[in-house]
């Protein structure tokens, strides 16, 4: 399972993607439209900003807004910023790898194999799947 914190960034990067070149939105407006606690919401905003997808304007009118455009940021992206690896296994994550201790072969490990499959077509649905298309089939849902 994804960690809260990441089921709060996509829904606040969703929410700021729908407002994409309106201006800035208060961190209040986002908590309260999101049901997201505004101290927490206040940190992931904060690690989004560090990794160059938001910024933000201080002062009357300010508050946060999407730098790139909503179609360039991809789930896979976003829960690798704040969870970390994808996979299952440290032996096939793309850009935390570890060997698992008890391995005697990984290049004829078939357990490795399954879950290098699993990862892969993972990864492979998270990144299509960007902020714009997110908000593509919520408005098809209607």
């Amino acid at each position: 399972m994804i960690s809260k914190k990441t089921k709060y960034a996509l829904n606040a990067l969703v929410h700021l993607a729908k407002k994409f070149e309106q201006g800035p939105v208060l961190i209040s407006h986002i908590s309260e439209q999101e049901n997201i606690p505004q101290k927490f919401l206040e940190a992931i905003l904060l690690d989004l900003k560090n990794a160059g997808i938001l910024a933000s304007k201080k002062g009357k009118g300010g508050g946060y807004y999407l730098i790139k455009p909503p179609e360039e940021v991809n789930v896979a992206d976003v829960m690798r910023l704040l969870d970390g690896p994808i996979a299952l296994l440290p032996c096939v994550t793309y850009k935390y790898y570890e060997r698992c201790e008890e391995c005697k072969d990984e290049e004829t490990c078939g357990i490795r194999d399954v879950f290098m499959a699993v990862r892969n077509e993972t990864v492979h649905i998270l990144k299509q799947n960007t902020l714009a298309s997110i908000i593509e089939k919520e408005s098809v849902q209607k």
